[in-house]
């Protein structure tokens, strides 16, 4: 669900991106920024889930060892999904926040809502990637990188909502 969240910030932002052509120069070229992350974003809802698919597939294994083996490699593949979620909602954070400060006023709450939906995407998926990475016991830098996306994204948002911090 956190692909979603990122999906549907995404096509907030690109609304509110073409409807800014007046305030912003490159309004369109955020818009298709905003199209491609969306597109980039909506297929990791799937790939989530199939991942999760090859986890509990590797649990049915009946010899200890292989499903060991098997399963720490479904759960360590099963993290680049959500890290990828939270790469995506970061860029589209980014791109809202400016929505937020340069874009169309009379859609500053749409530009505000996908800020906040990028945010919770990430978040959401950060946690996941530490959830797989600590079930498989895999200690690398992934999750490192997830919770710099949440803290980057955490910023963005304070930054385009008023937060302070």
């Amino acid at each position: 669900m956190a692909a979603v969240a990122v999906a549907l910030a995404a096509g907030l932002a690109g609304m509110a991106a073409r409807l800014s052509t007046s305030q912003l120069a490159d309004a369109l070229e955020l818009a298709n920024q905003a199209d491609a992350s969306r597109l980039r974003a909506a297929p990791l809802a799937w790939a989530d889930a199939e991942s999760y698919g090859r986890v509990l597939d590797a649990y049915r294994e009946p010899d200890p060892e292989t499903r060991k083996a098997r399963v720490r490699d479904a759960l360590s593949g099963a993290a680049d999904v959500p890290l990828a979620v939270a790469e995506t909602g970061n860029e589209v954070a980014g791109l809202a926040a400016r929505l937020v400060e340069e874009g169309n006023p009379n859609l500053v709450g749409d530009a505000i809502t996908a800020v906040l939906l990028s945010e919770a995407g990430v978040r959401a998926a950060a946690r996941l990637v530490g959830i797989n990475l600590s079930t498989a016991d895999i200690d690398d830098d992934r999750l490192g990188r997830a919770n710099k996306l949440v803290d980057t994204t955490a910023a963005t948002a304070r930054g385009a909502t008023g937060g302070g911090g």
